[in-house]
């Protein structure tokens, strides 16, 4: 099954940008599953089990980190990638 996710990110620093690149490039550097990043979010696509897996392993270092860090996601049940143009 597809699913894709949409992932907003609030470190809760002054530095923030760099705790949100630092996490885009770690999802980025899963082959099973691709990506779109704008200006307010990331999104992922692929298979179930490949995505929650890429979940886990990313954000629970994010989480042991001494910085407080807000994370909004949505999921569905569907492969949205793909573009609009």
């Amino acid at each position: 099954m597809k699913i894709s996710v949409e992932i907003s990110m609030y470190p809760l620093d002054e530095n923030f940008g760099e705790h949100i690149l630092n996490f885009i490039k770690k999802i980025k550097s899963h082959p099973n599953i691709s990506s779109k990043t704008n200006s307010m979010s990331t999104q992922i696509f692929g298979e179930y089990e490949d995505v929650m897996t890429l979940l886990q392993k990313e954000m629970k270092p994010v989480f042991e980190d001494k910085i407080k860090t807000v994370m909004v996601m949505k999921f569905i049940n569907a492969d949205l990638d793909y573009n609009f143009e």
